[in-house]
C-alpha cells in the first residue's frame, strides 16, 4: 500500500479556484499522440490538424473516440483488448479514472492517509455500461474487485467479453439486476459487503432532452476543434439506459439514496457523479432525511467541464477505520 497527499474536501458551494484533474491522473496536458498511435496503429486515421497547428482527433466522432481509448487502456492501464458494440456510450478514459482516484482518497482519509489496495477492496459500479470502464481501471489502478451490475442483459454481455479477454474474471464479476425499477434492492447478496459504491447515471429525462444534450455537445466543438488539443471533456453515444431515465438524474439520485437506506450495513461509502450542480441541494436535503453520517461533494473538471461526485456513509469515523482495517486483515 502506498500513501498519498489528499485532495481537499471540496466545498458544498462553488469553490473559487477552478477544480482540475486529479494529481495522481496520467492524462495531464496534451496526449502523446505519436506514443498513442504506436501503441493502437488505427488511431492514425482519426488525426486532425487544429488551427492552432497541432495534431488531436475528432472527438465529435465516437469510432475516433473509441480508438483513442483503445490506445490509453492499452498504454497506461495494461488492457489489451476493449470494445464496445456501436452506438453505445464511449466514455472518455481521464474523467472516469478521475473519479476513481477521488475515490481512493475518500478511502484513504479513513485509513490514516493510505489508500487501501488489492482485492481486500470491493466496489460496486451500478450501470455498469457495455465498456465497463470503471471496473478495468479501478482494477488496474488499485488492484481492487468489483461487481458491475446493468438491467440489460445485451449490456452485461458486451461488458463480460472485455473482462474474459483481458483475464480478469477472477477481479471482475458482473449481475443483472431483474427489476428495472431497483437500484441496489434486490441485487446483493446477504453476506456481501462493499467498501465503495459508484456510479454515473443518466442525467436526462427523455429521448428528446438526450438528443438535444448531444446536438449542443456537437456545437460547442464548433467544427474548429480548437479544443480539443487537451483532454476530451465530452463523450458521445449512448443507449437509452445510459442517457435518460423518467425524472431525469434528480429522480435517479433521490431512488438511490433512499435504496441506500436498506443496504447501509452492507456498503461502508455510497457515491455517483452528480452531472448537474443544481441538484446539489436537493441531494443534500434527501441526504439529511435519511440520516448518513457523513457526506462528501468532491469537484472534479475534464478541460471546460466541470463535474462533480457526492458520497456518503452511514457509519462514524471510528467505524469506517475499523471496517477498513478489517477489510485489509
Amino acid at each position: 500500500m502506498t500513501s498519498s497527499p489528499q485532495r481537499p474536501r471540496a466545498k458544498p458551494a462553488a469553490a473559487s479556484a477552478q477544480p482540475l484533474l486529479h494529481p495522481r491522473n496520467r492524462h495531464q496536458g496534451r496526449y502523446d499522440l505519436v506514443r498513442l498511435v504506436a501503441v493502437n496503429p488505427a488511431l492514425r486515421a482519426h488525426l486532425i490538424r487544429t488551427p492552432a497547428g497541432t495534431d488531436s482527433i475528432d472527438f465529435s466522432k465516437p469510432v475516433a473516440v473509441r480508438e483513442l481509448n483503445r490506445a490509453l487502456l492499452a498504454s497506461d492501464y495494461g488492457i489489451q483488448h476493449w470494445d464496445i458494440p456501436d452506438g453505445y456510450l464511449c466514455p472518455p478514459v481521464p474523467g472516469r479514472v478521475d473519479y476513481l482516484h477521488g475515490l481512493a482518497d475518500l478511502l484513504a482519509a479513513d485509513n490514516n492517509g493510505v489508500i487501501p489496495r488489492g482485492p481486500g477492496v470491493r466496489a460496486l459500479d451500478i450501470g455498469v455500461g457495455a465498456n465497463c470502464i470503471y471496473p478495468l481501471l479501478g482494477q488496474a489502478e488499485y488492484g481492487w474487485r468489483f461487481l458491475g451490475s446493468d438491467i440489460d442483459a445485451d449490456v452485461l454481455q458486451a461488458a463480460n467479453a472485455n473482462v474474459q479477454a483481458n483475464g480478469l474474471g477472477e477481479r471482475i464479476a458482473l449481475r443483472l439486476q431483474p427489476a428495472r425499477g431497483n437500484l441496489f434492492a434486490g441485487l446483493l447478496q446477504a453476506d456481501e459487503r462493499f467498501e465503495l459504491t459508484l456510479c454515473n447515471p443518466p442525467f436526462h429525462a427523455s429521448a428528446k432532452e438526450a438528443a438535444q444534450g448531444s446536438q449542443r455537445k456537437l456545437r460547442n466543438l464548433g467544427g474548429t476543434q480548437a479544443r480539443a488539443s487537451k483532454a476530451p471533456a465530452l463523450n458521445f453515444g449512448g443507449q437509452a439506459n445510459e442517457l435518460w431515465c423518467t425524472g431525469g438524474e434528480a429522480s435517479f439520485l433521490r431512488r438511490m439514496i433512499r435504496e441506500s437506506v436498506d443496504i447501509q450495513q452492507q456498503v461502508l461509502w455510497f457515491s455517483s457523479l452528480v452531472a448537474k450542480s443544481e441538484h446539489l441541494a436537493d441531494i443534500r436535503k434527501q441526504l439529511g432525511k435519511v440520516g448518513a453520517a457523513e457526506v462528501r461533494e468532491v469537484a472534479m473538471a475534464q478541460g471546460n467541464k466541470q463535474s462533480r461526485f457526492v458520497a456518503w456513509s452511514f457509519h462514524s469515523a471510528t467505524a469506517r477505520k475499523v471496517w477498513l482495517q478489517q477489510a485489509q486483515a
